[in-house]
């Protein structure tokens, strides 16, 4: 079985896939792959099915020594990787030798870059996906972040290749899907707690992604924003880009490891169209958003995934 050796982890680098539904009842939120529109394609990129395991790294990459021959692919962010020391781009698919080890370094763009290897990341899996939820210490490779000296497995698809043909993503559909800073939103189901004068200046507001944001939440700092009803509520079943407003009037966007239920008041939801583009906010990142209704929402996800599975996608 092939393997891949951790000799420096990077700042926070996890395996991941595309989480696991269902489980909101149980207390246990879906995790997975900030980036799951990355993922997806990065794993096309190596011939894998679009939800294998990889590893998902945050703002500074690791370095990762192949004992055997493999092939990878880097999507999301550019992590300004070397294969022994030569430059490697994003967004291709990538013949790696024995003995070669693979270097990333710190983000040069947005904030996470997607390890797809063929094969997959081989984890124990758990409640049906292989994703690590860091919170609760379940899934995953030992349901932790990657540590130096870890040794990961590759699954067996992985030894069964024995040409390489390089393969890559078409840039106009990369600009296509490119991360929005403009996140797209509908109502919240306690949007008519807020006046008019209040959501007006929602929309109109610039925030900033604060350092204490995590795989959690996604803190914004800005102009507070007031609840006509009061800042807090009876807890009740949240959604993956639920923004709420906190009793100081701050927003959270809730993320992929987000609580299952919540007693903050929620003024709107990021539409599933526009979740990947979370996954690519840094701290001090600026954002605004935009309202939309829930049928322009509908046809934008139904765009996306129409071209996330079109042929023009990958060339080679």
């Amino acid at each position: 079985m092939s393997l891949i050796e951790v000799r420096a982890p990077g700042l926070l680098t996890t395996v991941q896939d595309l989480g696991r539904e269902g489980f909101g009842p149980m207390g246990v939120s879906a995790s997975g792959a900030a980036d799951p529109v990355a993922l997806r394609i990065g794993n096309r990129l190596v011939g894998n099915a679009e939800g294998a395991a990889a590893l998902e790294m945050t703002l500074i990459g690791g370095t990762f020594l192949f004992p055997e021959r493999a092939v990878v692919a880097l999507a999301g962010s550019d992590f300004a990787a070397t294969l022994d020391g030569k430059c490697v781009a994003p967004w291709s698919s990538l013949e790696i030798g024995a003995g070669q080890t693979l270097q990333l370094g710190p983000t040069c763009s947005g904030a996470r870059c997607y390890l797809c290897v063929r094969g997959g990341i081989d984890v124990k899996v758990f409640l049906g996906s292989a994703s690590t939820h860091l919170l609760s210490g379940l899934g995953g490779f030992q349901g932790r972040a990657l540590r130096k000296g870890d040794v990961l497995k590759i699954g067996t698809a992985g030894g069964t290749f024995r040409t390489f043909r390089k393969t890559t993503v078409a840039a106009k559909v990369l600009a296509h899907l490119a991360p929005r800073k403009v996140l797209r939103v509908t109502d919240g189901p306690q949007n008519n707690w807020f006046s008019d004068d209040a959501r007006k200046a929602f929309y109109a507001a610039t925030y900033r992604m604060t350092e204490e944001s995590n795989r959690m939440g996604l803190r914004l700092d800005g102009p507070p924003i007031a609840s006509a009803l009061g800042g807090e509520m009876i807890s009740e079943g949240v959604s993956s880009g639920a923004v709420q407003i906190t009793s100081g009037g701050l927003p959270i966007i809730l993320f992929v490891e987000q609580q299952t239920t919540g007693g903050y008041p929620k003024i709107a939801n990021v539409i599933s169209a526009d979740l990947a583009s979370l996954g690519q906010l840094k701290p001090r990142d600026e954002i605004r958003f935009e309202s939309v209704d829930l049928e322009t929402a509908r046809s934008l996800f139904l765009e996306r995934e129409k071209l996330l599975g079109s042929k023009e996608l990958i060339l080679g």
